[in-house]
């Protein structure tokens, strides 16, 4: 088997766990091949500024469908709100931690007025102005380490990450706040990981085997949402969901791009009945708020 993943060191970390799981339940070695996506090649850019419509997976998608790779691997949340019919999501492993953590020599409260904070997320942006903080956010690109690096030099005050990638880079010791959950709402499927095949290929069957069942629902039922109000990155909504037991905790917060609360959903329902609760809910937001 050959696996594509982007070349960044997140991306090729996350890859090769999958690919150690895979290895263990197959016993058969996997070639990593790397693939340089649209994403990668502009540096310069906030993402809501230009066509961000599977920026990061475009090339991964072309190379499954030629056959050039057996499968892929995706961060969940740079995935398009539509697949590539011919493409299907065969496995979501289990989920990291969902929450947005701060880099900075400052804690939250104590950034002082016009700190430069690092963004190039219309959601982070959008939630610093809900909470009122006095500070001037400026766009910011590059890998993880590049990020720090720059917070580090004095480049900028602060960035917010997530700390799903903090932690799988083992980078824990830069981290100066951990936000709750309500407080940044994550995007959709912050945290879990998205193997994508071709749905014809002979390895369907095995590869879904590294299913994690909760962490599907959850993901499946946050990106429901996003694929109903079609909006993407293009404007700053944060969906958490979390499964308990036989049941399904769904968070949605919209806001508008200057920070006032648009919609904020919480509500509960049967995981084996996500999806249409996600469904319903995306469609209450594009008639009471888009």
């Amino acid at each position: 088997m050959i696996v594509g993943t982007r070349g960044s060191k997140l991306a090729t970390t996350q890859t090769q766990t999958v690919v150690d799981s895979l290895e263990k339940i197959t016993g058969e070695h996997i070639d990593t091949k790397i693939i340089k996506t649209t994403g990668d090649k502009i540096k310069d850019s906030q993402l809501y500024n230009i066509d961000a419509k599977g920026i990061f997976t475009k090339e991964l998608d072309t190379a499954l469908i030629d056959g050039d790779i057996d499968f892929a691997v995706h961060s969940f949340k740079d995935l398009p709100s539509q697949l590539n019919d011919q493409l299907t999501i065969t496995a979501i492993p289990k989920r990291e931690a969902v929450n947005e953590v701060l880099i900075s020599n400052y804690t939250w409260d104590e950034l002082p007025d016009g700190a430069t904070l690092g963004t190039s997320s219309v959601r982070r942006e959008a939630f610093c102005k809900l909470h009122e903080k006095n500070i001037v956010t400026k766009p910011i690109r590059g890998n993880i380490d590049t990020r720090i690096r720059k917070v580090e030099e004095g480049e900028y005050d602060a960035t917010i990450m997530a700390i799903a990638g903090i932690n799988r880079l083992g980078l824990q010791e830069h981290i100066k706040e951990i936000f709750d959950e309500t407080y940044i709402v994550p995007p959709a499927g912050q945290g879990a990981l998205a193997v994508m095949t071709h749905k014809d290929s002979e390895y369907n069957d095995v590869i879904s085997k590294l299913n994690h069942e909760d962490t599907r629902i959850e993901a499946l039922c946050e990106k429901a949402i996003l694929e109903t109000i079609e909006v993407g990155c293009q404007w700053p909504v944060g969906i958490v969901s979390k499964v308990k037991g036989n049941d399904i905790k769904i968070h949605c917060k919209l806001l508008s791009p200057e920070g006032q609360i648009l919609a904020d959903i919480n509500e509960t329902a049967k995981k084996d009945d996500a999806i249409n609760t996600a469904i319903s809910i995306g469609n209450r937001l594009k008639e009471d708020a888009l």
